[in-house]
């Protein structure tokens, strides 16, 4: 199938609406967390937040509480954006959801992410208590140790917590799709559906978990409007990864920004204690804001590097798919109707593209394997 007989020469007025009000949404969470983390240092409302933790004279329930109070403060200040993001998806006709469920699930988001913040906020200052010269060291190991072992938990437990899944009862699909994972040497532990039609008209596929929770997820959305064929391409696409490694030079990728971020956090917090004088110890976790905040910054500043890294491997990706499947038409009548389906930029601006994306646009994968497509004719 060729591309220019269904990709428009650009986008709808609908489509760069909706992409631009999802990009201003994100800019104006972000201006949201910064602005209160900076009240919170500037005010020293963190150190009567703190004190009010303390009341119990416990410093592991005190770092605990504060967590929850920081957390909760920060969710009910972000609320009125996620109800909009809520109604947005209602707007552009994206979404299934009614309110209920979408209330349930971000009370069930809320908790979990307490539950799991809290957890590594006591690992920290228990590590800069432990260790208060070496700290930043020890927490930066932990951190990666703590992202591998998120990655091999999240399909089976946090997964399911927001979404079902089951396994594929399609035979024919599920082999077709198992041999082509055994052919870019994944060892896949089975094939699900995923019920992402119960939230969203969206679409998407991908290959989750690291080791025996490695496993093949297609949204309902998927499998009820594509051939089998794009699917295959879809999830060719997927196993590319799986071939160069993008986990694994994620992971290191992540390292090495982390250990910036754990050694400027240090920095930082040695600078605010010995000239602004506004922190008891290192171990005083009314510090936590100013963590926060320098990876916040950090993240920022980088966002451009690493969405450049991310669409280098995502073309790497597609080039693998290109030599993996019997034909190409189908990848990109895939790509033209999963852009429609989701809404998805095809043609953003450069600038757009290069800070924002972490994929490539959709024309520029199209004509890639159009040019894969002449070249291999």
């Amino acid at each position: 199938m060729a591309a220019s007989s269904t990709l428009p020469s650009s986008d709808s007025p609908e489509v760069r609406k909706y992409n631009r009000i999802r990009r201003w949404l994100g800019i104006f969470e972000f201006v949201l967390a910064l602005v209160f983390l900076l009240v919170l240092l500037a005010t020293g409302w963190t150190g009567w937040l703190r004190d009010v933790a303390y009341k119990f004279n416990h410093y592991v329930l005190a770092v605990f509480l504060y967590t929850v109070m920081l957390m909760t403060i920060s969710k009910i200040l972000g609320l009125g954006m996620e109800y909009y993001s809520f109604r947005l998806e209602h707007r552009y006709k994206l979404s299934n959801q009614k309110f209920r469920g979408w209330a349930w699930d971000e009370v069930k988001g809320f908790l979990v992410s307490t539950l799991l913040i809290s957890v590594l906020v006591e690992l920290l200052y228990f590590v800069i208590r432990r260790f208060p010269e070496y700290w930043w060291l020890v927490a930066w190991v932990g951190f990666l140790g703590v992202v591998v072992l998120l990655a091999q938990l999240a399909p089976v437990i946090l997964f399911p917590i927001f979404y079902k899944f089951e396994p594929l009862q399609d035979d024919d699909l599920k082999t077709r799709l198992v041999h082509l994972g055994e052919r870019a040497g994944a060892r896949v532990r089975g094939v699900y559906k995923w019920h992402l039609s119960e939230k969203s008209k969206k679409a998407n596929a991908a290959l989750t978990g690291l080791g025996n929770t490695r496993r093949i997820i297609l949204a309902d959305t998927l499998l009820d409007n594509y051939s089998p064929d794009e699917i295959e391409a879809v999830l060719a696409h997927e196993l590319g990864h799986h071939v160069h490694k993008h986990i694994l030079k994620g992971i290191a990728m992540q390292a090495a920004v982390t250990f910036i971020g754990f050694w400027a956090a240090n920095w930082t917090l040695h600078y605010a204690m010995d000239r602004w004088h506004i922190f008891e110890s290192l171990f005083d976790f009314a510090n936590l804001p100013l963590l926060v905040l320098v990876f916040a910054v950090l993240s920022f500043l980088l966002m451009p590097a690493l969405n450049a890294f991310s669409r280098f491997n995502e073309r790497q990706a597609d080039r693998y798919a290109f030599e993996n499947i019997p034909s190409v038409g189908p990848f990109i009548s895939a790509m033209n109707r999963l852009a429609e389906q989701n809404l998805a930029e095809r043609t953003p601006s450069a600038w757009v593209e290069w800070w924002f994306h972490s994929h490539p646009a959709i024309t520029r994968r199209v004509a890639a394997a159009e040019v894969w497509q002449r070249s291999n004719a």
